[in-house]
């Protein structure tokens, strides 16, 4: 797979075509246009774009504010930022009232490496999806990230959107055309076992997906690009036609994407799983490279568990 842009710069370039078909949407952001790429919505639309400096739960505010007042904002910032510093105003002033305010945390994940524990979002997906009402969005690719943002600007309610600030692998050459919100992505088709990933992992899956035909197994390959609302149907399906799932996640392992995949194979058809995501700990400051091998988030983790489940 050829290497692509980050999710973040993908963001910024779609977040101006959807101001030029939406004349309702504005940002507001938190003095990190520049990272977070909103900067480019400002460029475009000066008059459409609001600062408020470094205070996250201002942010919210404000952007509450202007969706109650019919605009659509798009706000923006690190995920540790938006997420953990503003929580109680996402929670009252956008979950509670349903507010149609599209958060998006930057800078996601231990993929940011020297940035270090204090600046790495682990958590932010569990949180998302604790609010009621919130859509939860984790795209793969530069092209599923500009498909997730014109979906969610096109659809009614909050919603979350995670972003990195890393180059990632091109997943979707022709540009996500299928991109459904609520809907899993089939990547690979197969019978053996199930690899159910979402952002950065996504392309780890795949990778560990070819070792696994090398042996002569085949894996089944998910992009569950939406964490919530979930595709309940894709994973029964997995789970009553292969022997198990394995899911894969650049976050702690509880509340996000596992617990969701879980829950509901739980409910509809259990089946054996295994994860492969952060455990229960911070990391620290070091290379990306570095940091996703000694915490356990690499392709070679993902196969030695779908290895584990297809033997079975």
């Amino acid at each position: 797979m050829r290497m692509g842009k980050a999710t973040r710069d993908a963001y910024g370039e779609a977040l101006v075509e959807v101001g030029r078909r939406h004349p309702d949407v504005v940002i507001v952001d938190g003095d990190v246009g520049n990272s977070t790429r909103a900067e480019k919505f400002a460029e475009a639309f000066p008059e459409r774009s609001f600062q408020v400096g470094i205070a996250e739960s201002n942010l919210v505010g404000v952007a509450a504010g202007l969706a109650a007042c019919g605009k659509i904002p798009f706000i923006a910032s690190f995920a540790v930022f938006i997420m953990a510093n503003a929580f109680d105003q996402l929670r009252m002033s956008v979950a509670f009232p349903y507010m149609n305010v599209k958060v998006v945390g930057s800078h996601a994940g231990i993929s940011i490496g020297e940035d270090g524990p204090s600046q790495m979002g682990i958590e932010d997906v569990a949180l998302a999806c604790a609010l009621p009402g919130f859509t939860v969005v984790v795209p793969a690719d530069e092209h599923a990230t500009r498909a997730a943002t014109h979906a969610l600007a096109d659809s009614s309610g909050p919603a979350y959107l995670r972003v990195g600030r890393a180059q990632t692998p091109v997943i979707y050459e022709d540009g996500a055309p299928n991109f459904q919100i609520g809907k899993a992505t089939l990547l690979r088709a197969g019978s053996d076992v199930t690899i159910i990933a979402n952002g950065i992992m996504v392309a780890m899956a795949l990778e560990a997906a070819d070792a696994l035909a090398r042996e002569g197994l085949q894996a089944r390959v998910l992009d569950m690009h939406t964490v919530k609302p979930l595709d309940h149907e894709a994973v029964e399906r997995a789970a009553r036609e292969t022997r198990g799932i394995v899911v894969a996640e650049e976050h702690l392992m509880h509340g996000a994407l596992g617990s969701a995949v879980a829950q509901s194979a739980a409910v509809n058809y259990p089946a054996p799983m295994r994860f492969v995501a952060l455990d229960d700990t911070y990391a620290e400051s070091g290379k990306a490279e570095e940091l996703l091998e000694k915490y356990g988030l690499t392709s070679r983790h993902i196969l030695n568990c779908a290895r584990e489940i297809a033997h079975m």
